[in-house]
């Protein structure tokens, strides 16, 4: 059995008004991202899906920027509150940008070899053993087989298409990868609870691609200079640290907060993961059916709650 297994979150409150001062006061331009910082309470529910199933977890750490979740029983031996400031360089703060944040989270004090990360909308469906994510002290890159991955952005440019970040940053990473190690990998993420290790994430950013890192943490925002945190997924799997193993549905399913038919994903495939993916097509009467279906699917209070 792997032993000493921690879980980290990235968790922002987007209602909250200092933050948004905050925000608003380093914003070049209005850039519309509501879905990317609202907050529908899916931290309680994915806690509640941790509890029940991975009851295993030795600490969770929540990293925010100076927040902390209002329901959340910080006395908890399990729960560690971890502010930006407590991780990241000064000179890069304060940054509004989670592809920077993650990148940091190899400095949570006291955290594992062995960890886990998942944002707050992210849930677990089924029991599932340490086992799971790590083997023989490896751990499994859960990944979406996408053949097309090299020339989508090729095409796109040459038809002038717009090409959304999330892509740019990917390719970012991809292009480093090839550069330093020669290989390509055509896969995405399947956004759901990954695993790694902590001396993957500090190999990459202290040395093997330190520089190109250093500037791109200096992106409050998210940009099109991004290096998508597919960069250690990629540079474990290139230097055998990590195992590479393709997902589908009934593994990790990706429900989309604009399309509410949940249960029926849910039903349909039975998937060991999912993730509720709020986006800038859910209005807030789309958002207001995401705490009926996670309460249905998690009505017991965890012992994380207050």
């Amino acid at each position: 059995m792997e032993l000493s297994i921690d879980l980290v979150y990235l968790w922002v409150d987007g209602n909250d008004p200092k933050w948004l001062e905050k925000k608003n006061r380093f914003m070049e331009e209005k850039i519309s991202t509501v879905g990317r910082y609202q907050d529908n309470q899916e931290l309680k529910y994915s806690l509640r899906s941790i509890e029940k199933h991975l009851p295993w977890i030795r600490k969770i750490f929540i990293v925010t920027d100076d927040q902390t979740p209002v329901f959340l029983d910080t006395s908890h031996p399990k729960i560690e509150i971890v502010h930006h400031s407590e991780i990241i360089p000064k000179k890069f703060l304060p940054t509004f940008n989670s592809r920077v944040i993650e990148y940091f989270m190899y400095k949570i004090p006291d955290l594992s070899e062995k960890f886990l990360y998942a944002n707050d909308d992210m849930f677990v469906n089924s029991n599932l053993k340490p086992s799971f994510f790590f083997k023989k002290g490896k751990p499994i890159m859960r990944m979406k087989y996408y053949p097309i991955l090299k020339y989508e952005i090729q095409m796109k440019k040459v038809l002038n298409l717009p090409i959304n970040t999330y892509r740019l940053a990917i390719e970012n990473a991809y292009k480093l990868i090839k550069k330093k190690y020669n290989v390509f990998y055509p896969i995405i993420q399947h956004h759901n609870i990954d695993a790694f290790l902590k001396s993957d994430f500090k190999a990459v950013v202290e040395v093997v691609f330190k520089e190109e890192l250093r500037s791109m943490f200096l992106n409050r925002f998210r940009r099109k200079t991004d290096i998508q945190r597919m960069l250690i997924n990629y540079y474990a799997i290139a230097t055998k640290k990590g195992i590479l193993t393709y997902v589908g549905r009934k593994v990790s399913c990706r429900l989309r907060v604009h399309k509410t038919n949940y249960m029926d994903y849910i039903t349909k495939y039975n998937p060991e993961l999912f993730c509720l993916n709020d986006t800038e097509h859910a209005t807030d009467i789309h958002r207001a059916q995401i705490e009926p279906f996670l309460k249905k699917m998690y009505p017991t209070k965890s012992t994380f709650e207050k």
